[in-house]
């Protein structure tokens, strides 16, 4: 007979049933979240150990990840399927018609498209100004509305763009420095 209970888990502190298969190392429960908590807690006492602490960096680990991807080329090509074979059906091109829109006002549905991707439009500005912070990003994105809402707001027609030329737009501050890629 053991005098042991079942053990509570290291993160939820909830009894839970060891897998007889770890022969006792099990520290958490079997709950995804538990599972988590316990994945990071074995990579950050990895990293903890002195022998480890430079494995991501330096010259000699990009050498040892250069000669690793030499001896496995294909390990990261072909991993999503197909396209072609995903489809169950052909993909047949339809027409669409285009109608022109003069009626001012009507730009809602340019705006009902950005609002519900806004992951894709912050994406959008930050490839076209190259800015990857987000108060450049907001800069940028703020000169674009007020360009846009001038554009839209043309008598129908008119080929003239308003003219910008005398006012104060904001300039994108330099990017701060960043760590060097691992």
């Amino acid at each position: 007979m053991s005098s042991k209970t079942t053990p509570k888990c290291l993160h939820c502190n909830e009894d839970y049933h060891r897998d007889p298969r770890n022969g006792g190392r099990q520290r958490y429960c079997v709950k995804a979240i538990c599972q988590q908590t316990s994945k990071a807690a074995s990579q950050r006492q990895w990293l903890n150990r002195p022998e480890n602490r430079d494995y991501f960096r330096g010259a000699e680990n990009c050498e040892r990840v250069r000669l690793w991807r030499l001896a496995n080329p294909g390990y990261r090509r072909n991993k999503r399927p197909d396209p072609k074979s995903v489809l169950q059906e052909p993909l047949i091109p339809q027409v669409i018609e285009v109608e022109a829109v003069v009626v001012p006002g009507a730009s809602s549905v340019l705006q009902e498209i950005l609002f519900v991707q806004p992951a894709m439009f912050v994406g959008l500005i930050s490839v076209l100004t190259g800015y990857g912070l987000q108060e450049d990003i907001a800069a940028s994105a703020r000169s674009f509305l007020i360009r846009g809402e001038d554009i839209l707001r043309m008598a129908p027609g008119s080929t003239s763009f308003p003219n910008h030329e005398n006012q104060n737009t904001p300039v994108p501050r330099t990017l701060a420095a960043r760590a060097p890629p691992v």
